[in-house]
């Protein structure tokens, strides 16, 4: 039994993480463009979303490590299907905003308890990790040598103009994503074998889009 319940878990993470890769192809814009101003935002509390219902299924804080891997191989599995180099701004400032996404929502669970109970905590937690992300962005320039993306006739950075819109539409991501989490575990375990299908579903999509 229990480890027909890791492989629960397991099945039901990847199936996460294949929704999230998608998720950026068909609600990112092109990767050959620079983000347009609320954009990334929005990709923040997505991606917050996924990463919430992973940490609600396994408990466990490498979850959201595991979730980013599968992430950056979709992302890089998209730049290759539009002949981009990895180290396009296109490419490894998105798998940077990934990896920090991931990190700020491990280090707040770990230090904000009232996410296991509380919907305010939750809530807390998502606009904390949005904010985080949002003001840490900025340092991409530092890591892929491609800085972030500014708004138009000023030096500010887009993330940081529009962070209380990231940490706002997080603050309601996270809860959902919990509760999404939860649902999933209450589902069959036959649910878990899906994943495997979810991933060449997602990957065939991820494709036909690309390519059409």
């Amino acid at each position: 039994m229990p480890f027909q319940i890791r492989l629960k878990q397991l099945g039901l993470v990847v199936l996460l993480g294949s929704a999230w890769g998608l998720s950026e192809a068909l609600l990112g814009l092109a990767l050959q463009s620079c983000a347009r101003l609320v954009s990334g935002s929005v990709m923040t509390a997505v991606a917050l979303f996924f990463l919430a219902a992973g940490l609600s299924v396994t408990r466990r804080a490498e979850t959201a490590g595991f979730m980013v891997i599968i992430a950056v191989l979709f992302k890089l599995f998209d730049a290759a299907l539009l002949s981009l180099p990895v180290r396009s701004g296109a490419v490894a400032n998105p798998i940077f905003a990934f990896a920090i996404e991931g990190l700020a929502l491990i280090v707040l669970a770990s230090v904000l308890p009232a996410w296991k109970n509380s919907f305010r905590g939750r809530a807390f937690l998502g606009g904390a990790s949005g904010l985080s992300s949002a003001g840490v962005f900025p340092l991409v320039g530092l890591v892929t040598g491609v800085p972030a993306c500014l708004l138009p006739g000023t030096s500010l950075p887009l993330a940081w103009v529009f962070a209380p819109i990231a940490a706002g539409l997080a603050a309601l991501t996270v809860p959902l994503g919990f509760v999404a989490g939860e649902k999933l575990v209450q589902k069959d375990l036959k649910l878990a074998f899906l994943s495997p299908a979810a991933v060449a579903v997602s990957l065939a999509l991820m494709a036909l889009v690309r390519l059409a």
